[in-house]
């Protein structure tokens, strides 16, 4: 019998079982009491990942209707300083060219943000700020934090990216002057694709522009999500609910702190196997801009091609992520996150090592031995 690959990219990621089961029931009436209760289940779930007290609403759309979404209701017309060094940030950069009137700082892919010149962008007017938090073409986790003291210092809203990082990661959106952040389902939540949650601060609402997209209309999400029972203003995607529920209740049954630590665990034993193997990782790292902890980006062995490499470790049963755009054939990358532990990230290990060898790739070490050192 053919079994399912484990996917190990950085989403969509492995859905647990409970949270698969969740979507095969009878359809319900999304203007009733039931749907209500399943949006409230998922918005307490969620709030603590996201570190807000904020109101939570859910978009059926994908991480990039939630990024788009932030973008047109408060980045309308407005001075957009975009924080770029990777895909992502190169996305938010993108859409702020269709409602707003960006201001690129870009640094290269993978490399410490220009800070000094967002200080210097804000103190020309900018008036919201966009990052990526975790920046997962490169595999940098970026300084939220520091962006949003910049923010707040020259009253600017703050607009952040947390796809990759929320559930899995620290994100304190309240205590970092967050006023507007999106996750994504199928990434750190370990449900289906098709969901984008975004936390609005009150800040934010009393500057949400006047012209806004229909769908996207971010003050009617609210204002829906206020009503008793809860609604969405437009038709939901309502088994992806029903699934986000049951991952936000893994998540609460988990707990947040030991969730992270988990993440946190399984990043450090991925980075000990490539030191292991004698591999670089891509990103560049200061006192500000840490690796991942979703997902950990690796130079690609010298000795092999990543068609070679990630083709052969496919057929070990294990799929792992390439380069994207001009990275394309000089990384690969290791997704961990979700709902996958040891047994996982060890048989992901496992897999790209014996590929390596049977290529021909030099290592210098045992990277799977000196990944489990980290997860006994």
């Amino acid at each position: 019998m053919e079994k399912e690959p484990l996917l190990m990219l950085p989403g969509p990621v492995p859905v647990p079982e409970r949270v698969r089961l969740a979507m095969a029931r009878q359809a319900i009436n999304h203007r009733s009491a039931e749907f209500g209760a399943v949006y409230a289940d998922c918005v307490r779930c969620l709030k603590p990942a996201f570190g807000t007290e904020n109101d939570l609403v859910i978009i059926s759309g994908s991480g990039t209707a939630g990024m788009e979404a932030a973008v047109a209701n408060f980045g309308r017309t407005r001075k957009i300083a975009c924080l770029v060094n990777g895909k992502f940030g190169e996305r938010l950069y993108d859409i702020s060219k269709r409602y707003g009137e960006p201001m690129l700082l870009k640094s290269e892919w993978g490399t410490p943000l220009p800070l000094d010149d967002l200080a210097a962008s804000l103190e020309a007017g900018a008036e919201v700020v966009t990052l990526v938090h975790n920046e997962t073409s490169t595999g940098i986790r970026n300084p939220a934090h520091e962006v949003g003291k910049l923010c707040r210092k020259h009253d600017a809203l703050f607009i952040m990216d947390g796809v990759t990082s929320i559930g899995g990661d620290v994100v304190e959106a309240d205590r970092w002057g967050v006023d507007v952040a999106i996750v994504g389902s199928q990434k750190c939540l370990a449900a289906p694709a098709g969901l984008a949650v975004v936390s609005l601060s009150d800040r934010a609402m009393e500057r949400i522009a006047d012209q806004r997209p229909y769908y996207l209309d971010l003050a009617a999400y609210r204002k829906n999500a206020a009503k008793d029972p809860m609604e969405t203003p437009y038709t939901p995607a309502v088994p992806l609910f029903f699934a986000l529920r049951e991952a936000g209740l893994l998540i609460e049954e988990e707990g947040i702190e030991h969730r992270i630590m988990r993440h946190q665990r399984l990043a450090q034993s991925v980075r000990a196997a490539a030191e292991a193997w004698g591999l670089p990782l891509f990103p560049t790292t200061d006192a500000l801009h840490g690796y991942s902890n979703t997902v950990t980006a690796i130079r690609m062995p010298e000795e092999t091609t990543d068609s070679d490499l990630r083709g052969l470790v496919k057929r070990l049963g294990v799929v792992i992520a390439g380069g994207q755009d001009h990275l394309k054939g000089k990384i690969f990358r290791i997704g961990h996150m979700g709902a996958v532990g040891a047994p996982e990230v060890l048989a992901t290990l496992g897999a790209i090592q014996a590929a390596m060898g049977r290529l021909g790739c030099e290592h210098s070490g045992d990277g799977v031995a000196a990944a489990a050192a980290h997860l006994a």
